[in-house]
């Protein structure tokens, strides 16, 4: 049973079927034979997100995402929260010249793939993920 909860410390104004996007990620993971427990996704400012990097990873610098796994096993359906900020995503659609909604979803796909054992260190790492969330967008949006 997938327990996945949505909370906007910043307003989010393009989610508009977030039941179908819960049950998506549900799919998708337990597609991958890791099930989701509970997922909890919270919007949130850069400020917000820049104090959650510096308290828990002492990195000092903005992340559009940032994941973190409370599972108590691999083996263990997911525990998980992931923090997103509006304002960075937002700036990288800009940048990217991509809607905000979809490179909301890449984010969120993003965060989904690091909690299934997905990486983006190394760079054939990274062009793996970026397959994935591209496979993942089109999916779900076509």
């Amino acid at each position: 049973m997938n327990d996945i909860h949505l909370f906007c410390l910043k307003p989010v104004h393009v989610l508009k079927q977030r039941n179908r996007l819960k049950s998506f990620l549900g799919s998708t993971a337990e597609s991958t034979k890791r099930p989701l427990g509970s997922l909890n996704i919270i919007f949130c400012s850069d400020e917000y997100l820049l104090g959650i990097n510096r308290d828990f990873l002492q990195h000092d610098y903005y992340t559009d995402i940032i994941t973190f796994d409370l599972s108590a096993s691999r083996k263990a359906p997911l525990e998980a929260e992931l923090y997103i900020s509006i304002d960075r995503v937002k700036e990288n659609a800009a940048t990217l010249g991509q809607p905000f909604y979809r490179e909301l979803h890449r984010v969120i796909f993003h965060g989904l793939l690091h909690l299934l054992g997905y990486k983006d260190k190394q760079k054939k790492d990274k062009a793996l993920m970026r397959q994935m969330e591209e496979r993942l967008l089109d999916e779900y949006f076509l």
